[in-house]
């Protein structure tokens, strides 16, 4: 039976001695296969695309590696000790992990792959022993698990609320926020946004129409409590919305808008639209999929927000075309003289003055800390989920550098860029994916012990997570909640607790402290 901490101590960071990194690769990885033969010439591999795309990672782990390693990476064969520990899960063994695999482990008799195989391939192999350390890891720790209806975590006990229970009137909820006065908007991503009040679920009547396409639809709401006010001294609300392409062709992409909420004869209704960011109508597309976001406040006039790469990753680097950025405008709309972009032309093509950052894929989490520094939560394809520290002007590397494979089961690329490519690396990577979506600060007093760190969900993953991250390094992981549906929004409330909106139930959930 291998042995595994319990998964609140298996997420953290673990620490290992740097002698005892180097004596442990090497019968980790070490792989008992005949030599080459002296004659053989080093052979500098590269495959295009289209030769990746015929390459089954699954396969050539078992083919090249599960001999020696085993299928399950057990180890046994030529004396391989497991590749199934808590330990070696740890983000810090990547590039060792493909560093013996790439030039070998002579003195256990494990042959370089560089000869043979090309980067994208090695890098495969390393995210299948990460797939398959975190499906032994989850046989054998489980999920959290509640005792007495208390979940114990670090810092904090807690128990789960059903705020708004399957069959009240929700479908596929996205984003939950709340008004000054304790009222929670829901939106829901086929179109309708929701007020939650004294129990109750009610329609907010004239909310600007959006398109569900695939992953898009009604998404993000953020309430501006602490703003300047909008007329007739109300609070605005913003809206990230896919907007309907005009054209007869089915399109869209997503859009901000903001407005206030009128209330009479016990309705609310949507009041006072007015657009803020809209991409120009060339680049509506019909893609299911990156719509990406997120609404933040910055406390000083700005608001930041993000638009996925809507399926085509080049994009990402276009800083003409709106896909695969995070955007900073004013309040109302307006650009910022400051933005690294303005009045810029890069490739003979004028830039969008609202970029803040580009080279993103699909930021689905998008949070402002306690000190003022932005981060993102955002999917890679099959591995490489991704928290970054958003820096002005910074590019982070999508399409061209990837910490995954593609969702058949292909090699895409590798994690690292090379000298000349000045990305802005992640500070932490999921892998395997959870789907990120949903990202916020813990910021009050319900969880005192846990105040500045970060909460991320996970749809895929169906998961929670509690992130401290202290110079830019992750010193401390915990999973909070595991297998209780598809987390679509992680949200620390105006009550000090934490809320969940879930999808698959469509239900919101909240953690509340337990003395």
């Amino acid at each position: 039976m291998w042995r595994f901490r319990r998964l609140n101590r298996y997420i953290g960071i673990v620490r290992t001695e740097p002698v005892l990194l180097v004596l442990g690769l090497a019968t980790l990885i070490a792989c008992g296969a005949r030599p080459l033969a002296e004659s053989s010439a080093p052979k500098e591999p590269g495959k295009s695309d289209a030769e990746l795309q015929q390459v089954n990672v699954s396969r050539l782990y078992d083919q090249s590696c599960g001999h020696c390693h085993g299928v399950r990476g057990e180890g046994g064969g030529a004396g391989t000790k497991t590749l199934l520990t808590a330990d070696k899960f740890d983000q810090k063994w990547d590039k060792p992990f493909f560093d013996a695999i790439k030039n070998g482990v002579k003195d256990m008799g494990m042959e370089p792959f560089g000869q043979t195989l090309s980067d994208p391939e090695i890098w495969g192999l390393v995210v299948h022993i990460r797939e398959l350390q975190a499906a032994a890891l989850r046989a054998e720790t489980g999920s959290p698990k509640p005792t007495n209806g208390v979940y114990k975590a670090k810092g904090h006990n807690f128990k789960i609320e059903t705020i708004i229970d399957r069959g009240a009137g929700l479908t596929t909820p996205w984003a939950v926020d709340w008004l000054k006065d304790g009222r929670m908007l829901v939106t829901n991503r086929p179109g309708k946004m929701m007020l939650f009040d004294k129990g109750k679920l009610t329609e907010v009547e004239g909310i600007p129409p959006s398109v569900e396409i695939g992953q898009g639809g009604l998404m993000d709401v953020a309430v501006h409590r602490d703003g300047p006010k909008g007329p007739g001294g109300k609070e605005w609300v913003y809206l990230a919305l896919t907007d309907p392409a005009v054209s007869p062709q089915r399109g869209g992409i997503t859009k901000i808008v903001r407005g206030t909420l009128g209330f009479k004869d016990g309705k609310a209704s949507w009041e006072n639209n007015q657009t803020i960011f809209q991409c120009a109508p060339n680049t509506y597309n019909g893609s299911g999929v990156h719509f990406g976001s997120r609404i933040v406040f910055d406390g000083k006039g700005k608001i930041y927000f993000a638009i996925g790469e809507r399926g085509n990753g080049d994009l990402a680097q276009n800083l003409s075309r709106p896909n695969g950025k995070i955007y900073r405008v004013n309040e109302d709309g307006t650009v910022p003289s400051d933005n690294p972009f303005v009045g810029k032309e890069v490739n003979g093509m004028k830039a969008i003055g609202a970029v803040w950052s580009y080279g993103h894929r699909n930021p689905q989490g998008l949070v402002m800390d306690l000190n003022g520094v932005l981060w993102d939560t955002e999917h890679g394809p099959r591995g490489g989920d991704e928290i970054n520290r958003i820096q002005k002007g910074a590019n982070y590397g999508w399409p061209i550098v990837a910490f995954s494979i593609n969702y058949n089961d292909s090699p895409y690329r590798i994690p690292w860029p090379t000298a000349d490519q000045k990305f802005v690396m992640p500070v932490f990577r999921w892998l395997p994916s959870i789907g990120a979506c949903g990202l916020d600060v813990v910021r009050g007093p319900g969880f005192p012990k846990w105040k500045g760190d970060l909460i991320a969900g996970g749809l895929s993953g169906q998961n929670v997570d509690r992130i401290r991250i202290k110079d830019d390094k992750v010193v401390e992981r915990e999973e909070l909640i595991q297998g209780m549906g598809r987390v679509r929004d992680v949200v620390y409330g105006v009550d000090g607790n934490i809320y969940v909106v879930l999808n698959q139930p469509d239900i919101v959930i909240r953690l509340v402290p337990v003395n």
